[in-house]
């Protein structure tokens, strides 16, 4: 991008204006951006995180647990004497 040849010093303020309302409006961003990570990593939030992944690794080994045992109740309830 060529260099802009400015005819007034009003254009330079202008311009000047401008790149300093984009560098603050970029430094809140990254300000918010800092915060929310510091929220994000709480120990609470690690400990929650960790928990859910277990939490569902957990789950899916309950529910093969639970296929494979269930086939074995029902085959003794349905073996079983009477008067038993």
């Amino acid at each position: 991008m060529g260099a802009k040849k400015y005819t007034s010093y009003a254009e330079i303020d202008s311009d000047l204006e401008i790149l300093k309302l984009e560098k603050e409006i970029s430094y809140q961003k990254l300000v918010l951006s800092i915060q929310k990570t510091k929220e994000a990593i709480t120990t609470e939030n690690i400990i929650n995180g960790f928990f859910d992944s277990f939490k569902s690794i957990i789950s899916n080994s309950y529910l093969s647990i639970l296929k494979s045992v269930v086939p074995y109740i029902i085959s003794y309830f349905v073996n079983r004497k009477r008067g038993d």
